[in-house]
Order: C-alpha cells, then sequence, then structure tokens
C-alpha cells in the first residue's frame, strides 16, 4: 500500500473513530433534555372606568383606573414586591399598565407590553350593561373549555385565535429569560387562557371563582411541557 493510499485510510479511520465516539458520548447522556420552567403570576387590573359603570368595554387602549383603582393598584405592588419577580408585564389595555406601574417602579423595571393579554373581545356585547350581556359574553369562553374551540363571540374571535395570541403573549414572556415574571391582564383572558392550558384545570372556577379587581393566578411549567395551576386566587391547586 502507497503512503498516499495509507494516509487517505488512516483519516476515514480517524474520521469513523470521532463518530463513533461521539454516538457513544451522547448515548450516555439522558436522552431528555432539561426543559426551564418558570413560575408566572398572571393579574387581573384594578378597577377601571368601565367596572364602576358597570359597562363591558374591551376596547384598546380603554379606560383608565379608578381613583379605588389607583389605591388597589399601589396595594397589589406592596404585596408583590417581596416576590423577586423578574419582569412586569401588561397588555396593551390603559387598566392593565396602569395596575402594572407601581410594581415596576418598586422593583426598578420597565412595563414591558404585550398585546396578546389583552381582553378577550366582546364583539357585539361592548359598551353594554355587564350585567345583561356579561353571562352571554362567557359562553364562547366556556365552550373553549369543552374543547369546542370553533366557538365565536359574534362579532369577535373563536378560541383557536384567542389561544393563539395569549399564549404568543405568554412564550414572549418565557422567552425573555425571566424565572418569576408577573403580567396583568384581564379577569375573562386570565381565566379563559389558564383554564385551556394547565393540566389539573377545575372549568367550575370560571363561573364559581371569578377572579376579582387584583386577583392572581399562578401557573409553573413551560410552552413545551405545559403548564401545572398553583393558585387561583387564595385557592391553591387541587
Amino acid at each position: 500500500m502507497g503512503k498516499r493510499t495509507w494516509n487517505r485510510t488512516g483519516t476515514a479511520i480517524a474520521m469513523v473513530a470521532a463518530a463513533l465516539t461521539a454516538t457513544l458520548t451522547l448515548g450516555g447522556c439522558s436522552s431528555t433534555p432539561h426543559v426551564r420552567t418558570i413560575t408566572l403570576t398572571l393579574v387581573r387590573h384594578a378597577e377601571s372606568e368601565a367596572n364602576a359603570a358597570g359597562v363591558l368595554d374591551t376596547s384598546v387602549p380603554g379606560p383608565g383606573l379608578t381613583d379605588k383603582g389607583r389605591t388597589q393598584a399601589q396595594e397589589i405592588a406592596k404585596e408583590l414586591s417581596h416576590n423577586r419577580h423578574d419582569g412586569v408585564y401588561a397588555s396593551s389595555m390603559a387598566r392593565s399598565q396602569d395596575t402594572a406601574a407601581p410594581l415596576a417602579r418598586e422593583l426598578g423595571r420597565q412595563v414591558q407590553v404585550l398585546p396578546g393579554l389583552r381582553e378577550i373581545d366582546a364583539g357585539w356585547f361592548a359598551d353594554r350593561p355587564n350585567s345583561i350581556v356579561g353571562p352571554v359574553y362567557l359562553l364562547a369562553p366556556q365552550a373553549w373549555l369543552n374543547s369546542e374551540r370553533t366557538a365565536t363571540i359574534p362579532g369577535s374571535i373563536d378560541g383557536n385565535q384567542f389561544n393563539d395570541e395569549f399564549g404568543g403573549a405568554v412564550r414572549r414572556i418565557y422567552d425573555a429569560g425571566d424565572t418569576n415574571p408577573v403580567a396583568f391582564a384581564h379577569g375573562a383572558s386570565i381565566m379563559t387562557w389558564t383554564l385551556m392550558n394547565v393540566t389539573n384545570a377545575r372549568n367550575s372556577l370560571m363561573l364559581d371563582h371569578p377572579l376579582p379587581n387584583i386577583g392572581k393566578v399562578v401557573i409553573t411549567g413551560s410552552p413545551a411541557t405545559g403548564w401545572k395551576l398553583v393558585e387561583w386566587d387564595g385557592i391553591r391547586a387541587f
């Protein structure tokens, strides 16, 4: 065998050996890669002018907070400031950003706005008395919880679009690298997305224990592995 042929053969053997070593090394590792998990706190905004007026207003940016709401925003900021939150997010609606602002100041952070966290568009029911249209407005979201995601709020969206938009915002929060973020959003959107996505959902919570102003939901997990409910407005996971 000539020297040149030997060099080519030796190189080929070395490459095969390197590939075999890499295969054995990877085979010795866990077949399941580690997925980072986070704890996400979702907080409903403080009392808005629409809440006080009893009107279903899902416009953007929509109304701001009442005097009572501004006091509630300070209260939730004090409560959450001790929890070592490393990111503060809010929807594109004024009332959620106004609620998030005091906590952001406490933590020395900026409120990051994610439109996907907005309230579910009320469609035909917008600007009408909540006492009359509120239960009808929630009929489609309740159907979404039962896997009927093509149900549509008249003049608005279906469950697939809602889940994609709110879930996309949650994904952006996860991708930001925070481990303990807090996001200020809205009653129907928080309740619906949470119950659509956690593995230990109890759908009756939407009607039996609706989120009050500055009520919060805590979940843990990741977009890849799924989410688990930890707390629903003071009710621990079951």
